[in-house]
């Protein structure tokens, strides 16, 4: 497995792993429609949570966050769709994104609640 993967599963790893003791429930991982992927489908209380997981080495070329696209996040929103209508889910729906840079040396993990919403 390339490098670049395993940073990305690591961090989605630790995502998990911070979503779990804040109380979330895991419901998916790594969850498929057609060309569309969500990192981790969680749930709290009557909420589906959709996190989109970035992770780096470093922070040299900006936060993580930033790329999460407007793109990705329609991709993102489409792919939640999918999700609540094929397990027939009547929940409130957030989009979260966890930032996560992993130099080796120091981890930073950044949980954004609500960092998007749907476009009407």
């Amino acid at each position: 497995m390339a490098d670049h993967n395993k940073l990305g599963v690591r961090g989605e790893q630790l995502a998990e792993e911070h979503l779990k003791k804040k109380g979330y429930s895991i419901l998916d991982l790594n969850w498929r429609s057609g060309k569309n992927e969500l990192d981790i489908v969680a749930r709290i209380a009557d909420t589906a949570v959709f996190v989109e997981v970035k992770t780096r080495s470093t922070a040299f070329f900006g936060d993580p966050i930033d790329a999460v696209s407007i793109g990705k996040q329609r991709r993102i929103i489409q792919a939640a769709n999918d999700y609540l209508e094929q397990h027939e889910l009547d929940l409130e729906a957030r989009f979260d994104v966890i930032s996560i840079v992993d130099s080796g040396n120091e981890l930073t993990l950044d949980h954004v609640e609500d960092a998007f919403y749907p476009l009407a």
